[in-house]
């Protein structure tokens, strides 16, 4: 028979906002400094704030990822992160200027990328958290499930270091699984403004996720797809407004890609790879894209060199958990059936690509706009698991948590050479109080030091050093902000009367999809 079950009290709005602020905290206490990938990007966002040009020519020699056409530098990358970026970057040139300080010298390149990575890398990751908690609260498993599923993916995962670098990957990430959420929300969409506001949000957030990393061109397709099969039991009108909506805002982010291509190449269909010369396993296959690699394939999955279940164990059971998410909840099998065909194009998308490893990286940089997709059962499987199955989830996410603290308090840029990075380099720099250890600035591309070189300047910090605590000592702020979001958030679930407190998510579900929505699961939270 049927049994009521409470998966976890409910929680007042505050915590979820709390562990959120913590969550960005600890992607903005670090400052991991330069490299090719993130300074060319920055070139970009340099060049159209200091000189109104998408010609990096006074800045090329800040990258050696480069494009160059008619004689004339550019970023080779896709360039929806650096847009993103330039109206924070450009709101702090102003604000640099009017305290007296050259927006181009040392302290004000600091300070602008510093930004620049904080409201694409880090508020992408921040906004995939987001998506899982809302996800996990849909699909009935409670406050604790949602938020264990949301700190998982944030802490657990190497979401956790790329969200402080300003690849691509983390915004891509962030556009994808909030596209994830909005398609999901249409099932219970039923009114025209609600289905138009939520297929709107799809096809802006995967139409960005391929401005800004040109493979998400596919998942947002599957997305877009899975929009359609979720509003179409709602008839043809629901399908029109949802065909419509989702290619409107596809069609926005498009709009502004190709303006890019032509004002930057002359052409709109002109992308900066084609003109990449640096790396010629770019001009194999479609940009470096062939079959996938056996040995990639196990080298990225498993391997000590960028293999990422060494590093995220916890994901090792996204298979299983999934597959108890699709047993346990009828309605979510659409999702997962698109999240799986995006996890696995990303992986064989990785395998199959000339320059796998992804250079100076930990694990498999190219995986991370998959790894949303991966934690999608954690949240469910969090309240149905019992003591062992939750001290198991919590013991796999200790080890995830400890092994990306160690790298984004080190380098999450390894050099290629280091064919095991977390025992050669990151874990006994750790040990020894050795952290930011890259010489790598936005200002230089030279080939850096040897990494553990104290003759050359660090500069990477973390805002413990720049208080002035040394070595490990420079982390303990970073545990007093997880000290006190975690004393306040059980603050407020005690100070809540029980019968004010409210399910955090349902505010949100709500604004999304429209207040007369079917709530599905979230009605009674019943175990059969």
């Amino acid at each position: 028979m049927p049994r009521d079950v409470v998966s976890s009290p409910r929680l007042p709005r505050l915590v979820p906002v709390v562990l959120a602020v913590a969550l960005l905290a600890s992607y903005a206490y670090f400052y991991q400094a330069g490299g090719w990938n993130q300074n060319s990007r920055f070139a970009l966002i340099d060049a159209i704030t200091e000189t109104g040009s998408l010609q990096i020519d006074p800045f090329h020699h800040h990258t050696g990822d480069l494009a160059v056409w008619q004689g004339h530098y550019y970023s080779d990358k896709a360039p929806g992160d650096a847009l993103a970026a330039v109206p924070a970057v450009w709101a702090t040139g102003l604000a640099l200027r009017a305290a007296g300080v050259d927006p181009g010298s040392y302290r004000g390149e600091t300070t602008r990328s510093y930004v620049a990575t904080v409201v694409t890398a880090g508020l992408g990751i921040l906004l995939a958290a987001g998506a899982i908690w809302w996800l996990g609260l849909e699909w009935g498993a409670g406050d604790g499930g949602a938020i264990f599923a949301a700190l998982a993916f944030g802490l657990a995962t190497p979401a956790w270091c790329y969200a402080t670098l300003m690849f691509g990957h983390s915004l891509a990430a962030g556009g994808l699984a909030v596209a994830l959420a909005a398609a999901v929300a249409l099932r219970r969409a039923d009114t025209p403004r609600a289905q138009i506001r939520c297929a709107l949000l799809v096809g802006l957030a995967a139409g960005w996720a391929t401005v800004t990393e040109f493979p998400a061109a596919v998942p947002a397709a599957v997305l877009a797809l899975l929009a359609l099969w979720e509003a179409w039991p709602r008839g043809g009108a629901a399908r029109r407004r949802v065909f419509v909506a989702v290619t409107a805002g596809a069609l926005a982010c498009a709009a502004v890609l190709l303006a890019y291509n032509r004002a930057a190449f002359g052409s709109a269909f002109h992308i900066g790879y084609e003109s990449e010369q640096r790396f010629p396993g770019m001009q194999e296959g479609f940009f470096g894209i062939t079959t996938p690699d056996h040995y990639a394939l196990n080298q990225i999955l498993f391997g000590q060199y960028r293999g990422l279940l060494p590093i995220a164990p916890i994901l090792a059971l996204a298979p299983v958990l999934m597959g108890w998410l699709w047993y346990r909840r009828p309605e979510a099998r659409k999702a997962l059936v698109a999240g799986a065909l995006i996890v696995v194009y990303y992986v064989l998308l990785n395998a199959s690509y000339q320059y796998w490893d992804g250079g100076w990286a930990f694990g498999p940089r190219h995986l991370v706009p998959a790894l949303p997709f991966l934690c999608l059962g954690f949240a469910l499987a969090w309240r149905d698991g019992g003591r062992f199955g939750r001290a198991l989830l919590a013991a796999l996410f200790l080890y995830g948590a400890a092994v990306s603290l160690v790298a984004v308090s080190t380098t999450p840029q390894p050099p290629a050479d280091y064919r095991k990075p977390l025992t050669q380099l990151l874990l006994p720099a750790f040990l020894h109080g050795e952290l930011g250890i890259n010489h790598q600035s936005f200002l230089v591309s030279a080939e850096p030091a040897p990494l553990l070189d104290r003759s050359v300047k660090y500069w990477a910090w973390n805002v413990g050093q720049l208080a002035g605590l040394p070595g490990l000592a420079s982390l303990l702020p970073l545990l007093f902000v997880w000290i006190g979001a975690g004393g306040l958030s059980w603050w407020a679930v005690l100070r809540a009367p029980r019968d004010r407190q409210e399910n955090a998510g349902r505010r949100w579900m709500r604004a999304l999809a429209g207040p007369r929505g079917t709530m599905g699961p979230l009605k009674g939270n019943v175990r059969t």
